[in-house]
C-alpha cells in the first residue's frame, strides 16, 4: 500500500485540511475500512441518497477481482476513514468509474461536508481525468464534470405490491390490464406460470446469459458477456451474500420451462435492474413485462422499497415506473495535457451520440439501420458456417 498526502504525495508527504490519501487494491481494503465505507453509505441513503447497491464496498471488491487496474483511494481524516473513490486506472492518468459501462450507479462516497476538491483528489490519484457515465445525483466533489443529465425511471413498492399495481391502474390501465391478460394466456397455452424471485440454479443464469447475448446480436449491439470479465463479475455475483451487495436472479417459468428471467443487484432496499431478457418464442405474451410486476411483487415481498430500471427511456420502463431518479454523464478533469485528450478522443463521440438521442426519428432510423447490419452480419456468418459443414 502507497500513502500519499494530498496534494504533495512527491514532495515529502504534506497533508491538506487534515486529509491524507491513501491509493490501494480493492482486495487489500481491510475489514475497518468496509465497515466505515458501509457507515458513511448508510448515513448517505438517510439523507436522501439512493441505496444503489453499485456505490457498496461489495461491487468494488468484485470489479477488483476480475479488473486488475481498479483501485480505491481512501481519505483518512484524524486517523479515521473518511472518504472513498473507487477507480479504473488507465494510461495517461485517464481514470474512470469503477465497472464503467456496466454500473449504474457511481461516484465517491464522502462523509457529509468533508473538505476536499475535485483537483486535489485527482492529483492524489495520479489521475488527469475521472469519467463517468452514471454519477449518483448529488455528488458534491464531482458534479462540476457532468455534461449530461438523464432520467432513470423506477418502481416505488415501498407500500407493497398491491399499492404499486393500485398507482397503475390509474396511470397506465391499459398497459395493465393487457399485460395481465397475456400472463393468464400464456399460463393456459404453454404451462402453469410460476415465479422464482431469487434462481440460485447456475444453469438458469447461463440461460438468461445465452438469452441477452442473442438479443445484443439481433440488435446489432456490443454483447456484454463476449467481454469474459463481464460474464465472471455476473457469476461472482449471483453467488454474492453481501447484504449491501449481491446478485438476484428473477425467472418467470410456464410449467418447467423458463420463458424470461432477470439477473439484478440488491442493496437492503433498492434492486438495481440491469440484464433483463426473455425467449422470443413466448414473445407474443410480452414475458419481459410479466416478469417485471412479478419482480416488483418479489421485490415488495422481500423487503425492497425501489426497483431501479436504469437510465434510458425505453418504451417498458414508461408504462412501468412511478418514480424517477437522476443521473449524470461526464467527466470530472484536472487541467493539463491529459485532460486535452480525453476532450480530444471522447467529446466529439458523446456529443454526437446525444445529438442522435435527442431527435427521435434520428435514433430510430440509426437503429434501424444498427438492426439491419446485425441480420447481415448473422446471413454472413451462417453462409460461412455451412462452407465449413459442406464435406
Amino acid at each position: 500500500m502507497s500513502l500519499v498526502d494530498i496534494p504533495e504525495a512527491r514532495r515529502g508527504g504534506a497533508t491538506v485540511r487534515g486529509l491524507r490519501i491513501q491509493l490501494v487494491a480493492p482486495a487489500e481494503l481491510g475489514e475497518r475500512e468496509i465497515e466505515s465505507w458501509r457507515a458513511i453509505r448508510r448515513e448517505r441513503i438517510a439523507g436522501g441518497a439512493p441505496a444503489s447497491p453499485f456505490m457498496e464496498p461489495g461491487f468494488t471488491l468484485a470489479i477488483g477481482r476480475v479488473r486488475p487496474a481498479a483501485r480505491v483511494a481512501i481519505l483518512w481524516r484524524n486517523g479515521e476513514p473518511a472518504g472513498f473513490l473507487p477507480f479504473e486506472r488507465g494510461a495517461l492518468g485517464r481514470g474512470r468509474a469503477i465497472g464503467f459501462g456496466v454500473s449504474d450507479c457511481q461516484g465517491a462516497v464522502l462523509r457529509p461536508g468533508l473538505a476536499v476538491t475535485t483537483r486535489e483528489l485527482l492529483t492524489a490519484c495520479g489521475l488527469s481525468v475521472w469519467e463517468f457515465d452514471n454519477l449518483e445525483d448529488g455528488q458534491e466533489v464531482l458534479a462540476d464534470g457532468a455534461a449530461e443529465s438523464f432520467r432513470s425511471p423506477a418502481i416505488d413498492v415501498s407500500n407493497g405490491y398491491r399499492a404499486y399495481e393500485d398507482e397503475l391502474r390509474l396511470r397506465a390501465p391499459k398497459f395493465l390490464k393487457t399485460t395481465l391478460a397475456k400472463e393468464r394466456r400464456l399460463s393456459r397455452q404453454a404451462g402453469a406460470v410460476r415465479f422464482v424471485f431469487d434462481e440460485r440454479d447456475p444453469a438458469a443464469l447461463a440461460t438468461l446469459m445465452a438469452w441477452k447475448s442473442a438479443q445484443y446480436r439481433r440488435t446489432g449491439r456490443g454483447d456484454r458477456f463476449a467481454r469474459e470479465w463481464i460474464a465472471e463479475l455476473v457469476r461472482r455475483l449471483h453467488g454474492a451474500d453481501d447484504p449491501g451487495c449481491s446478485g438476484v436472479l428473477s425467472v418467470l417459468y410456464a410449467g418447467d420451462t423458463p420463458v424470461a428471467a432477470h439477473f439484478g443487484l440488491r442493496s437492503e432496499t433498492l434492486l438495481a435492474c440491469w440484464f433483463p431478457a426473455y425467449d422470443p418464442a413466448f414473445a407474443k405474451y410480452s414475458p419481459g413485462l410479466v416478469l417485471h410486476l412479478r419482480m416488483a411483487e418479489g421485490a415488495a415481498a422481500a423487503g425492497i422499497d425501489v426497483l431501479d430500471l436504469g437510465r434510458g427511456d425505453a418504451e417498458y420502463k414508461e408504462s412501468l415506473h412511478t418514480r424517477l431518479l437522476r443521473v449524470h454523464e461526464g467527466a470530472a478533469v484536472r487541467p493539463g495535457p491529459g485532460a486535452a485528450l480525453h476532450w480530444l478522443l471522447r467529446e466529439p463521440t458523446r456529443r454526437a451520440q446525444g445529438f442522435v438521442r435527442d431527435r427521435p426519428r434520428l435514433a430510430a432510423r440509426a437503429q434501424r439501420t444498427l438492426v439491419g447490419l446485425a441480420k447481415l452480419r448473422d446471413r454472413r456468418e451462417g453462409r460461412r458456417e455451412a462452407r465449413r459443414e459442406t464435406p
